[in-house]
């Protein structure tokens, strides 16, 4: 359900105001929707938020109309327990049309306006700044961390690349971006200063005239020269957002290229064989390609929760597996919709051996304790593995030369202590030969 921010700064616009004026809120409702500065403090290496009010509004949907209001919310907000809506409303932190209800069995109708103001709790991201690699009159290109998602997302706000900027840069400054990076990865960003710059980078990037590269860390010795990789992939579930290669899927194609090699030297017998540093050219854009073609080759991302996860794969982890032979759809969407986050069941525990060593790390989950405000149950911090996805876009440049942006390599992707190894990466032109000497069109 997409809910609105009320705010009282003209910047942000409501559903509300393409609607008639609903009454002014009564004192019941709270409303402080956009403080500023923004509440940010640091500590132990991330940016946090202190916890604030903030109230969503949105007109009663078809499905709701004729249902009783502590129904609607059971059902279509399951994020926190009946038991918290129903005193929500008792007390009027959800209201309708701006006033308090009788009962939570309040019968719903057409126009209705239901507001729920909560006290919010987001969750720490990295500390590290957005570090600027280049800016002028028209564009900033950003190197984005790890872990910070774009844009306001679920739980994420102000924590978000779009709020830092702003934090920064001052209230009214709008940061457009022009291209968009998963939470979890980082690099290279655009970010428009005016709407003509942002709209014809994002033309430029949607016209397929720009060029991406990007660094991931995979596991093993991933085949020397250049690999190509074009097989189709299919979202076997919207839902969890999951993607797999299948001869019914849509076209994809990457080009890829080993840039280093590191053999594990800890002498253990239960760990991986090393590790390779991957440069990826993205020919076509499907949905976590990269991801999907990287398990495919049997390299998959080493720190991936997903696509590297014997939990959910099974000992080959999906390598090779166009068809579906060793795994069905059905069984893998099982597997990963059973995850949580009380369950060890992160990239890292990979085996039955490691899950003590697994637990010592700390991971996103209930702490058991409450929020003294609102009693909400909160998480503790996130682990570095919940912050970080060994995937980096390198670089952005035009196809025809006209400009180009290369970030510093992440730390993951340096040489560990005590070997030799790059840390700088050349040109594309490899890269765009292999892609040319297979007649595949960069799309």
């Amino acid at each position: 359900m997409a809910q609105v921010e009320a705010s009282s700064s003209p910047r942000i616009p409501t559903v509300v105001d393409k609607q008639p004026s609903m009454e002014e809120p009564s004192s019941v409702l709270v409303t402080p929707c956009d403080p500023w500065p923004r509440p940010y403090f640091l500590g132990n290496g991330l940016r946090r938020v202190a916890p604030y009010h903030f109230t969503y509004n949105t007109y009663c949907k078809q499905r709701w109309r004729g249902r009783e209001l502590l129904d609607v919310f059971s059902s279509e907000f399951r994020d926190r327990p009946l038991e918290y809506y129903k005193d929500a409303i008792e007390r009027g932190a959800v209201v309708v049309n701006g006033k308090q209800v009788p009962t939570p069995n309040h019968i719903v109708k057409n126009g209705d306006v239901i507001s729920h103001t909560l006290h919010r709790h987001e969750p720490p991201v990295t500390a590290l700044p957005i570090a600027v690699l280049h800016e002028d009159d028209d564009m900033i290109v950003i190197n984005k961390p790890a872990g910070v998602p774009v844009h306001p997302a679920g739980r994420y706000n102000y924590n978000s690349v779009i709020e830092i900027m702003r934090a920064e840069r001052g209230h009214a400054w709008n940061p457009l971006p022009c291209n968009r990076l998963d939470r979890l990865t980082s690099g290279v960003m655009f970010i428009g200063k005016n709407p003509k710059a942002a709209e014809k980078l994002s033309l430029q990037i949607q016209g397929r005239t720009v060029r991406k590269e990007y660094l991931a860390r995979v596991k093993g010795e991933f085949p020397d020269g250049e690999v190509v990789c074009d097989m189709p992939i299919l979202q076997i579930s919207p839902k969890l957002g999951l993607n797999r290669v299948r001869a019914n899927g849509k076209a994809a194609r990457t080009v890829f290229k080993k840039l280093a090699y590191y053999p594990d030297t800890s002498k253990n017998q239960l760990s991986e064989t090393g590790y390779s540093i991957v440069r990826c050219l993205p020919v076509t854009g499907r949905t976590h390609q990269l991801r999907v073609h990287l398990q495919f080759l049997g390299h998959p991302i080493a720190n991936d929760p997903i696509y590297a996860n014997r939990r959910v794969w099974g000992s080959s982890l999906g390598a090779n597996d166009g068809d579906g032979l060793q795994d069905t759809d059905e069984d893998i969407i099982t597997r990963l919709s059973r995850m949580g986050k009380s369950e060890v069941a992160d990239a890292v525990a990979y085996h039955d051996e490691m899950v003590d060593e697994y637990n010592k790390k700390k991971a996103e989950k209930m702490s058991g304790e409450l929020c003294d405000v609102c009693q909400t149950p909160l998480y503790t911090d996130p682990g570095l593995q919940e912050l970080t996805l060994w995937l980096h876009s390198l670089r952005y440049e035009d196809a025809g030369g006209s400009w180009s942006y290369v970030s510093p390599l992440p730390t993951w992707a340096l040489p560990p202590d005590g070997a030799e190894g790059p840390t700088e990466v050349g040109g594309m032109e490899d890269l765009v030969m292999a892609v040319k000497e297979v007649n595949l069109e960069i799309t």
